[in-house]
């Protein structure tokens, strides 16, 4: 075990937070497979299994803060839930110099968006790596609802703006439905062939698509 458990006051005196924000963000680490432990008594507290941590990552201030700004970006994105896991896991494997100087840093940078940003629910981006039909409650831009069965084949980020591109099987062509529209999202058993997707598919007029993947085009 790593040495000195901490306490959760003492976490929320070194951190400027509550001790439940403390529990409550311990948990979420635990839950998503980081290694911490409790150890009981008067000296005891939360400490991380060493034998099973990986070593402080070697990211320079510039690096960490950089993937800091990354995954704060995705805030209103169908992938917030991963985003908010592994920055708890970048923060816990990072050395404290370079996280206080990192923490330092962020704190000068914001992020513009809209007054009240939105948000794709929760759920679409495991649907895209595990293949599945989606049922989705949609609401148009002229207020109209209707329930449909996609195919997910990808998505376009546009400032707060997150749209799911799937195979629409109501409409038997490929749509863009945007994130905040999405209702409800309902994952199915079927897990149908994988269909492409092109970039001349989609038809964009004004913007340049840019590729997530190091080195990679959107096929």
């Amino acid at each position: 075990m790593a040495p000195r458990p901490r306490s959760a006051r003492w976490l929320a005196n070194r951190f400027d937070v509550s001790s439940r924000t403390i529990e409550r963000d311990l948990s979420a680490l635990q839950q998503s497979g980081v290694p911490i432990w409790a150890e009981p008594g008067r000296t005891g507290g939360f400490c991380l299994d060493t034998q099973h941590t990986l070593a402080p990552l070697g990211f320079t201030v510039d690096e960490a803060l950089t993937v800091m700004v990354g995954l704060s970006a995705l805030a209103t994105s169908p992938f917030r839930d991963s985003a908010t896991s592994a920055l708890r896991k970048v923060v816990a494997v990072t050395d404290d110099r370079s996280l206080r100087e990192t923490a330092d840093l962020a704190a000068r940078i914001h992020l513009l968006g809209d007054e009240k940003p939105t948000r794709a629910p929760s759920g679409l981006a495991s649907a895209l790596r595990s293949g599945q039909v989606l049922r989705i409650s949609y609401t148009d831009r002229d207020g109209g609802a209707t329930e449909r069965d996609v195919e997910p084949m990808g998505f376009v980020g546009k400032g707060d703006n997150w749209y799911l591109i799937a195979w629409c099987r109501l409409r038997d062509g490929l749509r863009a439905f945007r994130g905040d529209r999405i209702v409800q999202a309902e994952a199915l058993i079927e897990r149908p062939p994988r269909r492409t997707l092109r970039a001349e598919d989609l038809g964009i007029i004004e913007g340049q698509l840019r590729a997530v993947g190091p080195g990679r085009n959107m096929p």
